[in-house]
């Protein structure tokens, strides 16, 4: 039959717009072929399979079980999610939540009590930088602030490994993003445990000496240390983008085909990606000892990049908006009571 097309001015009264969704079903209504009776039946189908689309909104109640409460396997939970929803679906949903987010974080910094952070996790190609940048494209550029942290420097070194994440935190009124974040020093380091040998630790003499009774530790400082800066006012939340393996494989490939993102490979991505198992299982545990009210994990499907965006911003603005208090400080009453007289000056100077 060739290319399908439909004219939107047989439906009298509807925008041009009904008929751009994916979800229409387009049909040549100008052939001999379609009497006029076929013509309109046909007309009505598109018109209210696209009023429904239009209708329908995105059922997202899936997104509470994400959040990590009690004791989880990661191999029982999903690595893709789509929402029954199609791409533009999900890209529409997240520009609304984005919007909200951006507008949110403009009271957050006129009422100055609070900070969030965003803490980050994730396989290699889990998709945390283009989430980053999909999530906050929306935000005022001052009011958040975003931290990779790499391979920990000289100084970092000199320090304990907590110090260069704390003196990173968001200070009141700003968002902070850690792509990548202290868990990497139970994960990475747990997997590479010759690694700590670099931080110099009193009584660490060998790897022998990293024992299971180390890590616990670690675990009850990570906490001490969430504990702390959600009680002075930090609002912290933890998602791991949950990777399959074949996922990650096509994107690897996908780095390799594509020359502009050849840059983004390393043949150190593979030999990482033969400790997979390793890596899933310290995952696991540290998501399950360090999952705490005040700082929750969040286990989000992330084989669908866009409707992972979709569901950590999501999370973000249905857990923020619970902070009734949060709210633009209302001017002194002086001031407030002045405001005519305020404007009377201004308006004075004009001419």
């Amino acid at each position: 039959m060739g290319v399908l097309h439909c004219k939107v001015n047989y439906v009298k009264g509807l925008p041009p717009t009904l008929f751009d969704a994916p979800q229409c079903v387009w049909g040549i209504l100008d052939k001999p072929m379609f009497s006029r009776d076929k013509r309109l039946t046909f007309l009505v189908w598109i018109t209210v399979q696209r009023l429904d689309f239009l209708s329908s909104p995105m059922d997202l109640s899936k997104i509470t079980s994400f959040k990590v409460d009690g004791s989880i396997k990661l191999s029982d939970r999903e690595t893709h999610e789509d929402f029954g929803a199609s791409y533009k679906q999900l890209k529409k949903e997240l520009k609304h939540i984005r919007k909200d987010l951006g507008d949110f974080q403009d009271t957050v910094y006129a009422h100055g009590k609070y900070s969030v952070l965003v803490c980050l996790q994730g396989m290699d190609t889990a998709g945390k930088d283009s989430l980053i940048r999909e999530v906050f494209k929306d935000f005022n550029v001052r009011g958040v602030v975003v931290h990779s942290f790499k391979v920990p420097t000289e100084l970092e070194l000199k320090h304990d490994y907590l110090w260069r994440h704390y003196i990173a935190l968001p200070a009141k009124g700003k968002f902070g993003v850690f792509n990548r974040t202290h868990y990497e020093n139970v994960l990475v380091t747990r997997v590479h445990p010759e690694y700590i040998m670099g931080e110099h630790i009193p009584g660490v003499h060998t790897v022998a000496d990293i024992d299971q009774k180390f890590w616990d530790r670690r675990f009850d400082q990570i906490n001490d240390f969430e504990k702390h800066i959600a009680n002075t006012g930090t609002i912290v939340f933890k998602f791991f983008l949950h990777l399959s393996k074949e996922e990650q494989r096509q994107r690897l490939l996908r780095r390799l085909n594509l020359k502009r993102k050849n840059w983004k490979f390393s043949p150190g991505d593979l030999k990482e990606r033969d400790l997979w198992d390793k890596y899933l299982t310290c995952y696991e545990e540290a998501i399950n000892k360090t999952s705490k009210p005040h700082a929750p994990w969040y286990v989000v499907p992330a084989d669908n990049k866009k409707a992972a965006r979709v569901s950590v911003a999501s999370i973000l603005w249905e857990e923020l908006k619970k902070y009734q208090d949060i709210k633009e400080p209302e001017l002194p009453a002086k001031i407030s009571a002045d405001l005519d007289s305020y404007k009377e000056m201004l308006q004075k100077e004009k001419g």
